[in-house]
């Protein structure tokens, strides 16, 4: 099913309001021809009314989406050149997979051989076709996902929405299913746009990720680019699991290209940041991923902590801790790290890794090479 219709998508200045209460702030948007765009955020903030306005299935109240170069705002969602996957499988009970794969063609009108052919590639596609007499209630939560796909496949759109489709699969299936989403991407080639709260499914599926967050989009990027340069705490926050920790630190001294910051111990550390409108004694906030702290100190920056508790699976081991001042603190370490519950001990970290960040939330610029992300995006 290669060489399909594909989507370029285009949003100027788009809003949405309900009474007096603006969900959607103006959003400028452009998600390339076959691209898989993630919508993220925490809930409630808009990334399913931008589905559905883009879908047609919520009116926009001002600004512009094209598809394709062409203006849709007044197109009724089925002269969209569109499919949507929602949360809820929305199966017929009483119809064989065969026939709710075909349901949208029956609409259509299309004659049989043209069904039985389009159904039969979306079938080979998602792997169901020896589940094509059986009814929704014979199959898996997996399987009958793959299904409510299979009937947005077979109209052949040049755009995918998918309403957090993985949701209500328990968490096996949902990474069976994010893998086998991805392969079915690159086999159709065309633009999918998914929305999930889950920045896991963000980051292992999305070829550009949209961060909302109170109806505005706080950053587009790749996966890495958001992962080593967000633009704000928010972002730095959401993105990643465990979550970074954020530590509060005082400016010591701005140097080119370095601020050197007081930790909450005392210790002090020179961070690779652009220092560009911070001064001496300015209050920053520190911000280091789990995994980027090292048990047992390092040669670089160096934090106390106290384990409160350890959590050991096997290949890692998780432990939340607090600073000698009370600041949680988590660290994701080998699978055999030496320490127990009550016992002081060091965390290091390469100020390299670290980000800083201004009492607005904004981040100073990192220091680090963003062709290497660009070569692995």
């Amino acid at each position: 099913m290669t060489g399909g219709p594909m989507g370029h998508l285009k949003l100027t200045a788009v809003t949405k309001s309900f009474g007096t209460a603006q969900v959607i702030k103006p959003t400028d948007l452009e998600i390339e021809d076959g691209a898989f765009t993630v919508f993220v955020g925490p809930s409630g903030c808009g990334k399913s009314t931008m589905l559905r306005m883009i879908a047609g299935l919520e009116e926009i109240t001002s600004g512009t989406i094209e598809i394709d170069g062409k203006v849709v705002n007044d197109l009724a969602p089925v002269k969209r050149g569109i499919s949507m996957v929602f949360q809820s499988y929305a199966l017929y009970p009483h119809m064989s997979v065969f026939e709710n794969i075909a349901f949208p063609l029956r609409v259509a009108r299309l004659d049989q051989a043209r069904v039985d052919a389009l159904v039969a590639k979306a079938a080979a596609v998602l792997k169901l076709e020896d589940r094509l007499h059986h009814r929704p209630g014979e199959l898996s939560g997996g399987q009958r996902q793959r299904v409510a796909i299979g009937r947005a496949i077979v109209r052949e759109p040049s755009v995918f929405l998918f309403d957090e489709p993985l949701s209500n699969l328990d968490a096996a299936l949902r990474a069976e299913m994010r893998v086998e989403l991805s392969r079915l991407h690159k086999r159709l080639g065309n633009t999918m746009i998914y929305v999930t709260h889950d920045q896991v499914e963000a980051m292992t599926m999305a070829d550009k990720i949209v961060v909302l967050r109170d109806g505005m989009v706080e950053q587009v990027g790749t996966p890495l680019e958001l992962y080593h340069r967000p633009a704000n705490r928010f972002v730095a926050g959401f993105i990643g699991n465990p979550n970074m920790n954020f530590l509060d630190v005082t400016c010591r001294a701005v140097a080119e290209g370095a601020v050197r910051i007081a930790l909450p111990d005392g210790a002090e550390a020179e961070i690779p940041v652009a220092g560009a409108g911070v001064a001496a004694g300015d209050a920053l906030t520190l911000g280091i991923r789990p995994d980027d702290l090292t048990i047992g100190g390092s040669a670089g920056a160096q934090l106390t902590i106290v384990p409160e508790v350890v959590e050991r699976l096997g290949n890692q081991t998780v432990i939340y801790t607090a600073t000698e001042n009370g600041t949680p603190v988590c660290v994701v370490g080998g699978g055999f790290e030496d320490v127990r519950p009550g016992q002081p001990c060091a965390a290091g970290f390469d100020p390299g890794d670290a980000h800083l960040f201004r009492p607005d939330g904004a981040a100073l610029g990192r220091t680090i090479d963003l062709g290497r992300l660009a070569e692995l995006a």
